[in-house]
């Protein structure tokens, strides 16, 4: 039987009353996806409105200096078929997937921590699937459940893109919460490292990751997860 894998994506493009653009950070995205695939697993890519995946426009940079592995993804038909294509959230059945990848991007953090999003994470915790995210990714754990009805990161090692880094680029007060705050407030367990150097963590199927700079780390994760 083939494992089958969901990356699900925001779909905000506005990065709150700044006039910048925003959406999902592409390396974030392309890398558990090749990590993913590359194992012969089935991947869907699905967002919260379905329809064309929306990168952030300053992760969408001159071929030269694109990371490899978004080298590699704009390159191949059939992911950029994909992404063109996701599915949308609301017809997800979390339950589906042996794996759940939340990639981050400050996007999530508008569209991320809601009840659809929260559901999916539930449902395909509580069908014992790996569930994984990096950066501002993990807003959408925030109204995930344990089987008990605990928020799923209670009592569990966690970290995403901290305050400290938000303070840094000047976004508190334009994205809606700070996300570590919210993460230690459901009782999250939260862990990280200086500002934009690499943290990831594993707590049984759970990973986890801090920032742009620890998606590899987090990749290493899931594929050491998916050979457990």
């Amino acid at each position: 039987m083939i494992n089958r894998a969901l990356l699900l994506l925001t779909s905000e493009t506005s990065l709150g009353n700044t006039g910048r653009g925003t959406g999902f950070y592409y390396d974030e995205m392309a890398a558990p996806y090749w990590t993913i695939r590359d194992l012969g697993w089935d991947i869907t890519l699905a967002s919260v409105a379905g329809g064309p995946g929306l990168p952030d426009p300053k992760t969408l940079v001159e071929p030269d200096k694109r990371p490899p592995n978004v080298a590699r993804f704009m390159d191949d038909p059939l992911a950029i078929d994909a992404l063109q294509t996701t599915a949308k959230a609301a017809k997800i059945q979390g339950s589906d997937y042996d794996c759940v990848f939340l990639p981050g991007g400050h996007g999530a953090m508008w569209d991320f921590d809601s009840n659809l999003i929260g559901d999916i994470v539930t449902d395909a915790w509580a069908a014992s699937a790996i569930v994984g995210s990096v950066c501002h990714g993990p807003s959408g754990f925030l109204q995930a459940k344990e089987v008990n009805g605990d928020p799923l990161v209670h009592n569990k090692l966690v970290n995403s893109f901290t305050n400290r880094e938000t303070k840094q680029i000047e976004l508190i007060g334009v994205e809606p919460f700070l996300l570590e705050t919210c993460l230690r407030d459901a009782g999250a367990l939260f862990e990280c490292s200086d500002n934009f150097t690499s943290h990831a963590v594993k707590d049984g199927r759970l990973i986890t990751g801090q920032n742009p700079q620890s998606t590899e780390a987090v990749c290493r994760l899931l594929k050491e997860s998916f050979e457990e």
